[in-house]
């Protein structure tokens, strides 16, 4: 399970990000839903990254990427706040 991918850490200032990367290409992002990981791409990245380089991301808050800090709002878990 992503024998040849490298472990990335991206610190984003309110979160860090966990992702795996392999491959060589056009970069493509595989980002997962609700309630997956990016283990979810297990199957399918592997074939992805003999053409591509691919980027397999935990969304903030899910698996191995950690989670911002609360607010009252839950504005930091918004999809807007997500993005940037």
């Amino acid at each position: 399970m992503f024998a040849d991918f490298e472990a990335l850490e991206i610190d984003t200032g309110p979160a860090r990000i966990f992702a795996r990367r392999a491959g060589s290409g056009p970069g493509l992002l595989l980002l997962h839903g609700f309630p997956q990981t990016h283990l979810m791409w297990r199957d399918v990245a592997p074939g992805l990254a003999r053409d591509f380089t691919v980027v397999c991301a935990d969304l903030r808050g899910y698996g191995q990427s950690s989670c911002p800090p609360s607010a009252a709002d839950h504005a930091p878990y918004a999809k807007r706040a997500m993005a940037t």
